[in-house]
C-alpha cells in the first residue's frame, strides 16, 4: 500500500535530504511539499540533486490541502517555527514527524533552560515521543507525534545507553566531547560558516549549556531512574558530513574488555543500523565519521582505560541521516508498518 506524505519546509539541507530518501523509497508517494520563500519554484531548482528525480513544485502551507492529500507530513522547519506548524496538523488528525527541537523535551520548563522561550504548546509534550528506534521502537508504533532527536544528541545517546542502563558508570561525572561537520550549522549562511572562515579549523561552540545536552540528560534519567550529568563540549571540524563522540565514562566496577562486548552485542545485535566498530587490524580501529557518509549507521566502539577506571564510548554518525533524515524515515517506517530498511538501504560512501 503506497502512503502519501508531505514535507513542510524542505529548502534547507535537513529538508533536502528528507526529500532523497523518500523519492527512494518503495512504499511512498510524495503528494505535498511546502517552503515560504520558493512558492513555485521548482524543487530541483533549490534542491540541485533532484534534477531528473521529480518534477513537483514547492507550495504554499495550506493545513486543509495537506490534511487532505497527506497520511503523514514530515516539518523540517527551524527550531522555534514548527511549534504552531505541529499543533496545526496535530489538531487535524494527522501523524507527524518532527525534525526540529521544538517537541523533543518532555517538561515545558526545559525549553525554558536550554532554549530560552516557554512552550506555547505544553500539553503537547507528553504526548510527542522521542524518536530513537533503538529505544522507543514499541511507543513509535503507536505514536501520532514523534520528534526526531538531535544529531550529536542521538549519537551520544546510543554510545550511552548500554552503560547506563547496566549500571556500570558514575551518573555524575560523564563527558560528552563532540565534532560535527558544517552541514550540522544549516543552509543559512553567516560569518563563521563561510569557506573562508570554515575550512582548516578545529573550533569549539558553547563549550559549556549546549541545547543537546538536555536531551542526553532526559533520555538517559528515564533509563537510569534517576538524575544523569551531562558535560558536553561541541567542536566544529573541518568535514561537511558527520559526527565523532568522544563520550568519557567512569566506572562503577571493573568490567573486561569481553563485559564490554557482551553488553553492546545484547542491547544492539539485532538492530540493523547500529555497527559495533573495534578492530585490531587496519586503520578503521574504531568509529570515524567518514565511514557513514550517506547512511543511517550510527558506529559505536569502546576502549578501556584501566589506570583510570575509565571507559571511553565512541560513536559516530551522519549529522544528516542517522542525525536527522535517517531516523526520520526509520520512523516513518515503524509508524506505517514498512521494514525498517525501507528507503535506507544505503551503504555509506567511500571515499569523501
Amino acid at each position: 500500500m503506497t502512503m502519501k506524505v508531505g514535507i513542510v519546509g524542505a529548502s534547507g539541507y535537513v529538508g533536502g535530504e528528507v526529500l532523497r530518501l523518500l523519492i527512494g523509497h518503495p512504499n511512498v508517494e510524495i503528494s505535498m511539499v511546502t517552503s515560504r520563500q520558493h512558492v513555485g519554484e521548482y524543487l530541483s531548482r533549490v534542491q540541485p540533486s533532484l534534477k531528473g528525480f521529480t518534477e513537483m513544485t514547492f507550495s504554499e502551507l495550506d493545513y486543509d490541502k495537506m490534511s487532505d492529500k497527506c497520511d503523514i507530513v514530515f516539518t523540517a522547519v527551524p527550531h522555534g517555527t514548527a511549534t504552531e506548524i505541529v499543533k496545526s496538523l496535530y489538531d487535524r488528525g494527522m501523524k507527524i514527524i518532527d525534525l526540529s527541537a521544538d517537541y523533543r523535551l518532555h517538561n515545558e520548563s526545559e525549553y525554558v533552560k536550554w532554549y530560552g522561550w516557554e512552550h506555547p504548546h505544553p500539553e503537547l509534550l507528553s504526548k510527542s515521543v522521542f524518536g530513537i528506534p533503538e529505544i522507543h521502537r514499541e511507543q513509535i508504533k503507536g505514536a501520532q507525534l514523534v520528534s526526531c532527536p538531535g544529531c550529536m544528541a542521538v549519537t551520544s545517546i546510543l554510545a550511552l545507553y548500554p552503560l547506563i542502563k547496566n549500571n556500570l558508570i558514575d551518573k555524575e561525572h560523564i563527558i560528552v566531547d563532540s565534532k560535527i561537520g558544517s552541514s550540522g550549522a544549516g543552509s543559512t549562511t553567516i560569518s563563521g560558516t563561510h569557506h573562508a572562515m570554515r575550512s582548516g579549523v578545529i573550533r569549539p561552540y558553547k563549550p559549556t549549556k549546549h541545547r543537546h545536552t538536555g536531551e542526553i540528560i532526559q533520555e538517559l534519567s528515564e533509563v537510569a531512574g534517576e538524575k544523569v550529568k551531562i558535560s558536553m563540549s561541541p567542536h566544529a571540524v573541518d568535514i561537511v558530513r558527520g559526527i565523532l563522540c568522544t563520550n568519557h565514562t567512569f566506572l562503577i566496577n571493573e568490567v573486561s574488555e569481553l563485559d564490554m562486548w557482551k553488553i553492546y552485542r545484547q542491547q544492539y545485535q539485532n538492530e540493523r543500523f547500529i555497527r559495533l566498530i573495534r578492530d585490531k587490524k587496519g586503520f578503521y580501529k574504531y568509529p570515524d565519521p567518514k565511514f557513514v557518509v550517506g547512511s543511517n549507521f550510527c558506529d559505536i566502539g569502546f576502549e578501556l582505560d584501566e589506570d583510570n577506571k575509565r571507559l571511553v564510548a565512541l560513536s559516530a554518525s551522519d549529522n544528516l541521516m542517522k542525525g536527522a533524515a535517517g531516523s526520520a524515515i526509520q520512523n516513518m517506517n515503524i509508524m506505517l508498518g514498512f521494514d525498517e530498511m525501507d528507503g535506507l538501504r544505503y551503504t555509506p560512501l567511500t571515499p569523501v
